[in-house]
């Protein structure tokens, strides 16, 4: 499937793994692509900028609901605003926890469930490193792999207003289901409108479908009617072509 998606498109998802690891998130989610979305320079970027979705109001709700660092991702899937009106409040919760435990107790939660060393296959009481795992699967790819015919440039690094403190995730930063799906139906919207690639309008569009998750629950936050947004893009590139 990823061939198809144009340069452009490839450069948000690429963005989006760099607004995850700035943010100390260890994974990619569906909010993660929203903001690499709003910050392209594309006629679906600016539709919604246009209609206030922001790069720095998207970054700010990400940080109000996840949270910055390791363990971001014990709130990122949950709805702040519900759970507020109805008496749940997940910022005094992370502060209980953190003046119960300390105040990188979430990160280090994380990093137990997420980061702690692997056992051997060989033999399973002896543990492996983390980071001979990764030189392994590494060298692996290298044998598997075919070489490039010529040198992938990468973009600019993605930018923003916040950065976790402490190491940040290292490595390939895996999609959550919803961040999957979304680029499923990216591929379903190019079809659907008979295009040959998978653009940033088609992820775009993507996102404003009812299972984006938490990046569709910043979209509504910010005012944005996913079915106004939409129809505000479909025409925008009507009017291009």
């Amino acid at each position: 499937m990823f061939e198809r998606f144009t340069d452009d498109a490839r450069v948000v998802i690429v963005h989006a793994q760099d607004h995850a690891r700035r943010l100390g998130h260890r994974y990619i989610g569906s909010e993660h692509l929203l903001l690499a979305v709003v910050s392209a320079d594309k006629p679906a970027s600016a539709v919604l900028r246009e209609q206030g979705v922001t790069p720095d109001r998207v970054e700010e709700e990400i940080v109000r609901r996840a949270g910055l660092g390791a363990g971001a991702g014990l709130f990122a899937g949950l709805d702040t605003d519900a759970l507020a009106a109805i008496g749940v409040d997940l910022d005094a919760v992370r502060a209980r926890i953190e003046g119960a435990f300390g105040p990188d107790a979430l990160a280090r939660a994380a990093q137990a469930v997420h980061g702690g060393p692997h056992p051997s296959r060989l033999n399973p009481h002896r543990a492996v490193p983390p980071g001979l795992i990764r030189v392994w699967h590494r060298t692996r790819r290298r044998r598997h792999t075919p070489a490039p015919s010529a040198p992938v440039s990468r973009p600019p690094q993605a930018t923003g207003r916040y950065r976790a403190q402490g190491n940040l995730p290292a490595g390939r930063i895996p999609f959550t289901p919803r961040a999957k799906k979304c680029l499923q139906i990216s591929l379903r919207e190019a079809v659907a409108r008979h295009d040959q690639h998978i653009g940033v309008e088609h992820i775009a569009l993507a996102l404003l479908a009812g299972n984006a998750g938490l990046g569709l629950q910043i979209l509504s936050a910010l005012g944005g009617s996913p079915a106004a947004l939409r129809t505000a893009i479909v025409d925008r590139y009507q009017q291009a072509s």
